[in-house]
């Protein structure tokens, strides 16, 4: 009777532990079964909206930022190209007074240059020097050198080394000296110097310029020969020409020679 008592014992106390044991485990259920996939999905949704907001097409750091810089370049490119294109089609449709202009623009940047060098601190800028160049420039270089590259292309059509150095000894034997001798002999003559001063002046100063010239043209007419289309050669020979003028503006500038010196050496 004693282990009958005590098997009914045991098994109300089993169901005793049980009863109190499931509202426990219920509870441990229902805290992780339906909260945390609510929680895992607003916190992703929030990070979400929150990312998008950062790389929005609204957002002015990402997009003003990376963009403002390349359209500032994209301008000054486009506009440069367009003076480019303006430019050589004005060399198409107005080649003569073009490359005069360009000339003359050239020679005044020159002489401005060269008396910039030579000045002393006292003395000022001749303005009537500068318009003289300009006017040589425009009026005498800029036509001269587009009917010489459109001759010498004409005569010495072919673009290879031989030919090349053809036309760069056909220059420094005709054009140049020529040039170089009207060159002293009209910005003399506007100075106000007799015919016998302005032969003296070319005994004194061709030579020596001519003989300069051997050293600082011949590498410079064979990239514009070998190289540059006929229609740009004046422009890339007046682009040259800018030392060269800054050189020859000055041996322009020095003092009449002496006719009676001259003629008795």
């Amino acid at each position: 009777m004693a282990g009958g008592f005590l098997r009914s014992g045991g098994r109300r106390a089993h169901q005793l532990l049980l009863h109190h044991s499931r509202p426990s485990l219920a509870d441990a259920l229902s805290k992780y079964s339906p909260s945390k996939p609510y929680v895992r999905s607003h916190l992703l949704s929030s990070k979400f909206k929150e990312s998008s907001s950062q790389f929005s097409p609204a957002s002015p750091s990402l997009f003003s930022s990376s963009y403002s810089v390349p359209s500032a370049s994209a301008a000054s490119s486009s506009s440069r190209n367009g003076f480019v294109s303006w430019y050589l089609g004005m060399i198409e449709a107005r080649p003569v007074l073009t490359k005069s202009l360009t000339a003359g623009a050239i020679f005044i940047a020159a002489d401005v240059s060269s008396q910039m060098i030579t000045l002393l601190p006292s003395d000022s800028l001749d303005l009537v020097r500068t318009l003289r160049m300009a006017g040589y420039g425009a009026l005498v270089s800029g036509p001269s050198l587009h009917l010489w590259f459109n001759f010498v292309s004409r005569i010495l059509p072919k673009r290879d080394v031989l030919t090349t150095f053809k036309k760069i000894f056909l220059g420094q034997t005709t054009y140049g000296p020529i040039m170089t001798a009207v060159f002293f002999s009209v910005n003399a003559g506007l100075q106000g110097e007799t015919g016998a001063e302005i032969i003296a002046r070319l005994k004194r100063d061709l030579i020596p310029t001519c003989t300069r010239g051997l050293v600082y043209w011949p590498l410079c007419d064979f990239i514009t020969f070998k190289f540059i289309p006929v229609r740009l050669q004046p422009l890339v020979s007046n682009s040259f020409s800018f030392l060269w003028t800054i050189y020859i503006t000055y041996m322009a500038s020095l003092q009449k020679a002496s006719v009676q010196r001259i003629s008795t050496d």
